[in-house]
């Protein structure tokens, strides 16, 4: 089981509310009893005579199974004052995430059984569950493999280098097989670093302009390209494209979905929002890798999100302190906060402004994660799956205030935005884990 609160939570009732499950194809007006921790009734309204100790009432409100993000880092070990699982998880629930995966580039690097033990003890205090994802190389050195059986069972749910790409052909296609015998995804951060060294944003006029070196959109297609390739001719392996940022990745990941490789894909809200030119006058809070990217590359990703191909949303939250942003762009650590503003932006932007169906943006928050990393009894709220869900008004106006964010970062590009579409509660384990104000 992943970290989580562990008390008992009392029987909740969610009622009157609009479910939307795309797993469980449905879009009607139900009501949902929670019990010891699984969903133990979906009814049409007033159709549950059940007892429950608590109600919630979600008039006007869309409730859909629990979100989770695949990608998130946490900082612990080693770099507790960005943030901790606590603050992590506190961030996560606060934007409707009831689960998260962490990432293995902390100090000293998730690469053994007993840093993913660490990683799940509720000493962390977590608030939602969290599933590790453990490095797929010894130090992320990308030169031996971990021992993925080990940390396999101990609870990682996937193996990566997130942040330093495997380049290797030889590693990346053991790790691909071996990923292939355990039924284990391998993320890939999709970057060729031996073509963007000193490159600090996307090669473009504003780049130009600015007199940055910039990372080319060949840097992510050939190892997406490379990866896909590898994972089609190893036909039961998995490979997951992390936070996909060109056009150009696309088409390979298309390639491998149409010959019916195991390929996935994320990509992030500020792929689908911001473009490269938003860095204007080297504004560090724009500065993310993969960078933000061309107009076209944003409206490919649009398409991409629309039609299926894209498998889930997920948030690349990235904690940095004042200090690691406050420099030079050059010199400024890569990365902003994501988990609060992930669904806001989702239907601003994906709904509101370019039609994408409320049906599809929870699809990418709920039940796409959940089959990427084969998390079962999660993304449906079909009766017996775990108790996790997320209640939303999409049609509140808000802005953001990043001075109230649980998280213990501030670096968001995203400060003061207008958004449409807010997190009412998120119940974890039939919990209510947050409840706005």
């Amino acid at each position: 089981m992943p970290t989580k609160a562990t008390t008992r939570a009392p029987s909740l009732l969610i009622k009157g509310g609009h479910l939307i499950d795309p797993a469980a194809k449905i879009n009607a007006a139900m009501d949902i009893l929670l019990r010891d921790g699984r969903v133990a009734e979906v009814a049409p309204p007033n159709k549950i005579r059940a007892g429950a100790e608590e109600k919630f009432d979600a008039r006007g409100l869309i409730v859909a199974p629990g979100f989770i993000d695949l990608h998130v880092h946490l900082r612990e070990p080693g770099q507790s004052y960005k943030e901790t699982i606590a603050s992590g998880t506190a961030a996560a629930a606060a934007g409707g995430f009831t689960a998260v995966c962490t990432m293995p580039n902390t100090v000293p690097v998730v690469d053994t059984e007993d840093w993913v033990v660490w990683l799940r003890s509720p000493e962390r205090s977590a608030l939602v569950n969290v599933f590790p994802i453990a490095a797929a190389t010894r130090g992320s050195r990308g030169s031996a493999l971990t021992d993925f059986v080990t940390l396999q069972h101990a609870g990682a749910v996937a193996v990566t280098d997130d942040g330093k790409p495997i380049l290797d052909d030889e590693i990346m296609r053991a790790a691909l097989r071996l990923g292939a015998e355990l039924n284990l995804p391998v993320v890939q951060h999709a970057e060729d670093t031996r073509l963007t060294e000193n490159c600090s944003m996307h090669e473009g006029p504003t780049s130009f302009r600015l007199g940055l070196r910039g990372m080319t959109s060949a840097a992510e297609a050939s190892i997406v390209d490379r990866d896909v390739t590898l994972a089609q001719q190893i036909r039961e392996s998995r490979l997951h494209v992390a936070h996909l940022s060109t056009a150009d990745a696309l088409k390979a990941v298309r390639r491998g979905k149409r010959a019916k490789a195991r390929v996935t894909c994320e990509v992030t809200p500020h792929h689908f929002t911001l473009l490269d030119e938003n860095v204007g006058e080297y504004d560090t809070n724009f500065k993310m890798n993969p960078p933000l990217r061309s107009a076209s590359d944003r409206e490919a990703i649009l398409v991409a999100l629309a039609d299926g191909t894209v498998d889930a949303i997920a948030t690349d939250h990235a904690p940095h302190a004042a200090h690691e942003k406050q420099v030079e762009f050059e010199r400024a650590a890569f990365g902003i906060t994501g988990l609060e503003t992930a669904l806001a932006l989702a239907i601003t932007k994906l709904h509101r402004d370019h039609k994408i169906p409320l049906t599809r943006i929870v699809e990418l928050f709920t039940s796409g994660p959940a089959r990427v990393f084969d998390l079962r009894g999660r993304g449906s709220l079909v009766k017996g799956n775990f108790a996790d869900a997320t209640i939303f008004d999409p049609k509140k106006r808000w802005t953001f205030e990043v001075a109230k964010s649980r998280s213990l970062s501030r670096n968001t590009p995203f400060d003061g935005w207008q958004f449409t579409g807010k997190v009412v509660a998120t119940v974890v384990g039939g919990k209510i884990a947050y409840r706005s104000n």
